[in-house]
Order: structure tokens, then sequence, then C-alpha cells
């Protein structure tokens, strides 16, 4: 089985553009429709939600960094990648999240929030993706240098490859306050046996996991554990890996969007997403300022419970 994950968001989409010319304009919550809390935010902030092992709130959008961010030495500065970081936090959201399989996304993370003057806006997550004790200290020793930060919000276990041996030195480094949360991470329903077996065995703060309206199988196994054990979730595949967004792209959006005030098709998925409660933050991946608003803006407003999507599933296939 591979390791490499398919990309969230394809950093230059054209159908993504067209999505956002076309898009609804946000139409008042209709009346009746049940939403999940946002804890006290007024209607046009970004919702947050907690983080169970801590009780922090954590804003329900972020960004990934996948593709988006592996751009050559000298190519973000001053570029677009600036404008997506300061959207991003700008519009609330604080997520950036990398990983060393992603080629130069974490030089290139901690470039842009050391140039913005970010780092105490943003939640930098990032994972190990290597075996062996001596590998995996050296590989995170790494990611602190790139991301140019003496603490990481958040150390993931990448794939869950060689997960008892990172665990303990997570721990460690937890104890010490170079990380804040450690976690794991998998993004295809094949692991989740494996990932089940881990949130039973290990007490986390954080998960990371693929969920989509055309991929949900999460949420009858993973979503409802990871609540029932009181570990965070994140979402990495909120797009279906941006296959499902192109197949919604010359459609029109079904009249019911207005009712949640989603104004594009990433809208809806975004919001179908964080219609499962145990979902803490979707981070859709994009080097585009313009996707970074709008998916953004999906975290805002009305977000219905899951048995609102019951008899509307099939606009989302």
């Amino acid at each position: 089985m591979s390791l490499r994950p398919a990309p969230a968001d394809a950093p230059s989409n054209p159908a993504r553009a067209r999505l956002l010319r076309a898009g609804l304009a946000a139409c008042a919550v209709a009346a009746g429709t049940r939403v999940l809390p946002a804890h006290g935010q007024s209607a046009s902030a970004l919702a947050r939600r907690r983080i169970p092992s801590s009780g922090a709130l954590l804003p329900v959008i972020g960004c990934g960094t996948y593709i988006g961010f592996d751009a050559a030495e000298g190519k973000a500065a001053g570029g677009e990648l600036d404008g997506v970081v300061r959207a991003l936090v700008d519009g609330g959201g604080s997520v950036l999240d990398s990983s060393p399989m992603y080629g130069r996304a974490e030089a290139v993370t901690g470039e842009i929030v050391q140039r913005l003057g970010l780092r105490d806006r943003t939640f930098l997550a990032t994972k190990v993706w290597t075996s062996g004790r001596a590998a995996g200290i050296a590989q995170m020793e790494d990611s602190f240098r790139l991301l140019r930060t003496d603490h990481i919000d958040l150390m993931q276990i990448h794939n869950l490859l060689d997960w008892r041996t990172h665990l303990p030195q997570l721990r460690q480094w937890q104890a010490d306050g170079r990380i804040r949360y450690l976690g794991i991470t998998h993004y295809t329903s094949s692991a989740y046996d494996q990932v089940e077996a881990v949130l039973r065995q290990e007490k986390l703060d954080f998960l990371q996991i693929n969920y989509a309206a055309d991929d949900r199988e999460a949420a009858r196994r993973i979503l409802p554990l990871a609540a029932e054990r009181g570990v965070a979730v994140i979402i990495n595949r909120p797009f279906g890996g941006g296959g499902l967004l192109r197949r919604l792209a010359d459609r029109p959006l079904p009249g019911w969007a207005g009712e949640i005030g989603a104004g594009s098709w990433a809208q809806v998925l975004l919001k179908f997403v964080l219609s499962q409660p145990a979902v803490t933050c979707a981070i859709p991946g994009t080097a585009r300022v313009r996707h970074m608003r709008d998916n953004l803006a999906a975290g805002s407003g009305t977000i219905p419970e899951p048995g609102w999507w019951k008899d509307k599933l099939e606009a989302l296939r």
C-alpha cells in the first residue's frame, strides 16, 4: 500500500474557479434548520470547536500544504502563498498542516509564517514519517528547523508508520513542552482496523483521517470512537481527494444550499464534513487566496446536524 496520499485540493483548479464565479450568494438561514453549536460565536465568525484533551478552541477550517506549498526555493517569497496564509489568519483560521513527505512544504510554511510575523497566530501541525527512533528524532528536529519554531503545536505519526517507536518520544517532548499535542494520521479506510486499535489502546490528543461526502466510512466507525475517547479530529480529504469537487463543477448549486449559507460547492462539501460533531477541523489544501477565502466561509453561519443531509446526499454524488 502506498504511503503517499492523494492531494486534498490541487493548487490550480479551473473547475474550482468556475465554482466560485457561479456560486450563489449566501442566503439567510432557513427557519427550522438545526445548527451545531459554535461556542457562542457570532453568525459571521469562523466557528471554533474544543480540543477535548485541553479544552482549547480550534478554528474549524485550516489549510493543508500538500503540493500547493511545495514551492521551489525563492518562489514563495512575496507570492500568492503569503496571501493564502494571511487570508487564513485574517479570516479567523490558524491550522497549517504539513509533513516531511510534502517536499519543501515545511520550509515554505516556516518561511512565510516567520516573514509575516504570524507564529503566535498559527497552529503549526506536522508529522514524523520514517522508521526507527534515531531517524524519527532527526526528522522531527529537522521539522523544528524548517518551520522556524522552538515549539510545534501538533506532531503526528504519519500513516501510523512505526508508531510504537515514535509515540514514547512524542510523549517525552510533550512533557518537556516542545510539542503541545500528539496524534496519528491516515487517509484510507483500509487502515481503519489499525487506526481503531491504536485509538483504543493509546491516549491521544488528535486523529487526522479522511472523510467526505463520497467517502463516509469514518462516520460509521472512527468518528464515534474518537468522540468516545476524547480525541480531536482533523479531516484531511474533505473534497474526496479533489475528484468530487471536479465532478460537481458544472452543476448548479441546489436551492437548499442557500438554507445553510453555502455559496459554492466547496462550501457545501465542507459544511457536510463539519456537520459531524466529532470533527474539530477540516484542512482542504490550496495555494490560491480565493480558494482559501471560499473555504473559510464554510466555517461560519449555519452548520447543520448530520440528519439534515439525508435527502440531499444524492446531489453530492
